[in-house]
């Protein structure tokens, strides 16, 4: 065990990270990023729906897109490694397809899943903040009709000097803004601000994290594990922060048959940023979270029910 890395570095948890970022751009515009509330250490990061050539807002293309990081998202990154492997040495793609077909099985058909959310949210985690994914929870479930106890995402940064800064995630995608932010702060809050003890809502997953986590390579994957051992000293450099996702329905977004500029939505958005960010600060200040770091992403969107259709569609499942 004296071959194991000492620690992880950014450039360890770098290599890690999957898929295209620039792709996000096709699909999201950002609006605002790093947005400061004064007395929180929130950061608020804004994108809304890109609109295309025709003047038209397409959230299907969205769906579509997701569904193509399927297997990125519910696979352990181990076990695709292990495919793409495989499919190297037959000059076939049959393991990576198996994947596919399994990842897309992992999702539950409930009509109001947040599935949908999670997946977003682990999207803009790991290709606009580069926080790699390290518990793959779909892989964890074993009924798709029920959804996974515990946090949305679990995901990895690292200091400088090597404490592992390790993001609980949370999504709400809700019709109303203020009970997207209440619930998802809410659901965080037990992860971040609850004292270490065995019956903490964080300690289910840190079980699963001291077995389980992955990052592809064992070596690191090896050193990452340190950080859950509590016979190790690494596992008093563990330090817990958010990331979240609140999608909701906004009015600025034109209806189905009529066009927009792109200008018209980014602008709606930047107006509203102000109220969304004043609830965002009170619901921190009423969870006792102003002292936490999160990293907390909004998305309006034309309609949030219409946001679960669409990735159920794009997925292949009939909502139950």
């Amino acid at each position: 065990m004296g071959a194991l890395l000492s620690k992880i570095t950014a450039t360890d948890l770098a290599s890690t990270l999957t898929g295209d970022p620039e792709a996000l751009h096709v699909h999201l515009t950002l609006v605002a990023r790093d947005v400061s509330i004064k007395g929180h250490t929130v950061k608020i990061h804004c994108h809304c729906l890109t609109v295309d050539g025709n003047g038209r807002v397409q959230p299907h293309r969205l769906a579509e897109f997701m569904r193509n990081a399927v297997v990125d998202y519910a696979i352990p990154r181990s076990k695709v490694a292990d495919a793409k492997a495989r499919d190297l040495k037959y000059n076939s793609t049959e393991a990576t397809t198996e994947l596919v077909e399994r990842a897309k099985r992992s999702f539950t058909d409930l009509a109001n899943t947040g599935e949908g959310g999670e997946m977003l949210l682990f999207l803009l985690a790991e290709r606009f903040l580069k926080l790699p994914q390290i518990l793959c929870k779909m892989d964890l479930k074993t009924d798709t009709r029920m959804h996974y106890h515990g946090a949305d995402g679990v995901y990895a940064g690292v200091t400088p000097s090597g404490t592992l800064k390790l993001y609980w995630g949370e999504s709400k995608i809700y019709k109303k803004v203020g009970d997207a932010i209440r619930d998802c702060l809410a659901s965080l809050a037990p992860f971040l601000i609850e004292p270490e003890h065995e019956d903490a809502e964080r300690e289910r997953d840190l079980i699963l994290l001291s077995d389980k986590a992955d990052l592809t390579n064992s070596e690191l994957t090896g050193a990452l594990k340190r950080y859950f051992d509590r016979s190790s000293e690494m596992s008093t450099r563990v330090q817990y922060c958010g990331v979240a996702l609140v999608g909701f329905d906004a009015p600025f977004y034109p209806a189905s048959d009529v066009k927009v500029l792109a200008d018209q939505i980014v602008d709606g958005s930047r107006r509203a940023l102000s109220d969304w960010s004043d609830k965002i600060g009170a619901r921190l200040a009423a969870e006792k979270l102003s002292d936490m770091e999160i990293q907390l992403f909004c998305i309006p969107l034309p309609s949030a029910d219409g946001f679960r259709a669409a990735f159920l569609k794009a997925m292949g499942i009939k909502g139950g």
